[in-house]
């Protein structure tokens, strides 16, 4: 079993992986810019996802760094990989390799967990199970190759549900995580998630650079920040000690999945979705973005958003009116950037993101600064008081 709390190299390593897989969901929607391809990139991101968060489970059960688990590693690193080339193909002429690819990733993936449950028997009942969900998903996908159109995605979405529903079916109570460890890994991933945003607005730019490409690419990087902000400022450090603080078992366990196996799937989503209008605005310069892509930009920025607010949700059961209210004027920005050229379209998304900081960061002042300075000393029961309390 594992010992420490950090996060290993060889994870941040494996995770280089899954840059390229959001690049290339990126460019997936870029070269398809259609609601259909907004669809397949989000159920690509779905699955893509849903393996990434399978390996954190993973890694918080085994060191990925120990004897024969590297070269395990990095064998699903070398499918991993396959997996993000197919990616922009892979509701056409990739759809087969995609899916075997696909196939090999989560198959290395049920074999470490095996390994790691040969002397815990509730964790080999709920590996047994996520392998059953696992099989039926990659047989569906398989399945898919053979279709196109609306049945392919029908089978795809229907794929994506059975194995992020497996969890409710199969059981929560035999799975073991490091309370920090899982924390880390999920902040990291919005990192490079973010990451991802500003490499969009590099390719955007392809290789040129005027006066509005500049200004676009300073806003690109403001907007990024600001995400950041309100992830890291105060949501990171308070859930990470919420988790924590969970007993072990099955209430831990549901923690975890809810909170970052399944609520932080809108966030990534909501992120590449910026990245994708991000990079469609340096391209269009001075003409407005099409209805995709706005819907992209102002649609991803609220559901980021309202990932914030189910997360809070989740973690103390209090509503954050204020992102709520961010979340509804993102998308009521939509219709504006129909008509506004597209470059000045990340200067809206920026002044609401940095009107709700501002508002937070006045508004609750004390209790941000009561709030750090708690659970920096441990106190987190008084922390999460402080937060449920916090007028939304």
């Amino acid at each position: 079993m594992r010992e420490g709390e950090r996060v290993t190299p060889l994870e941040l390593f494996f995770d280089l992986v899954f840059v390229l897989a959001l690049t290339q969901c990126t460019a997936l929607m870029y070269h398809h810019p259609t609601w259909e391809g907004l669809a397949q990139g989000m159920l690509v991101l779905g699955v893509l996802w849903w393996s990434w968060t399978g390996y954190a489970w993973l890694t918080s059960v085994v060191d990925p760094e120990e004897g024969a688990v590297r070269i395990a590693m990095f064998a699903a690193m070398a499918s991993f990989l396959l997996v993000a080339i197919c990616v922009p193909e892979a509701f056409d002429s990739l759809a087969l390799e995609f899916a075997l690819a696909y196939g090999a990733v989560r198959a290395a993936h049920i074999a470490l967990f095996i390994l790691a449950s040969r002397e815990d028997p509730a964790l080999r009942r709920s590996t047994v199970g996520l392998a059953a969900g696992t099989a039926i998903g990659v047989r569906l996908l398989l399945a898919a190759s053979l279709f196109d159109g609306l049945a392919q995605a029908a089978v795809w979405s229907l794929a994506l549900f059975l194995d992020m529903a497996e969890p409710f079916f199969f059981g929560s109570e035999g799975w073991k995580l490091v309370p920090g460890h899982f924390a880390e890994r999920h902040g990291l991933i919005i990192i490079i998630a973010l990451g991802e945003s500003i490499v969009a607005i590099g390719a955007g730019a392809e290789a040129s650079l005027t006066a509005g490409i500049a200004a676009a690419a300073v806003l690109g990087v403001t907007v990024a920040a600001a995400l950041w902000w309100t992830y890291f400022d105060v949501v990171a450090l308070v859930s990470a000690r919420r988790l924590a603080r969970a007993p072990e078992g099955r209430e831990r366990n549901e923690l975890a999945r809810d909170s970052y196996s399944y609520l932080h799937f809108p966030m990534v989503a909501g992120i590449v979705l910026s990245a994708l209008a991000f990079e469609q605005a340096v391209h269009h310069g001075g003409d407005p973005l099409d209805s995709v892509n706005a819907a992209a930009l102002f649609g991803g920025t609220a559901l980021y958003l309202l990932g914030h607010v189910a997360f809070r949700w989740r973690q103390v059961h209090s509503l954050s009116r204020q992102r709520s209210l961010a979340a509804l004027g993102a998308i009521l920005l939509y219709p504006v950037a129909l008509h506004v050229p597209a470059l000045l379209t990340p200067a809206l998304v920026l002044v609401l993101l940095c009107v709700l900081i501002v508002y937070e960061v006045t508004r609750f002042a004390e209790t941000r600064e009561r709030v750090r300075h708690e659970l920096a000393r441990g106190q987190v029961p008084a922390a999460l008081a402080e937060i449920a309390r916090m007028s939304e």
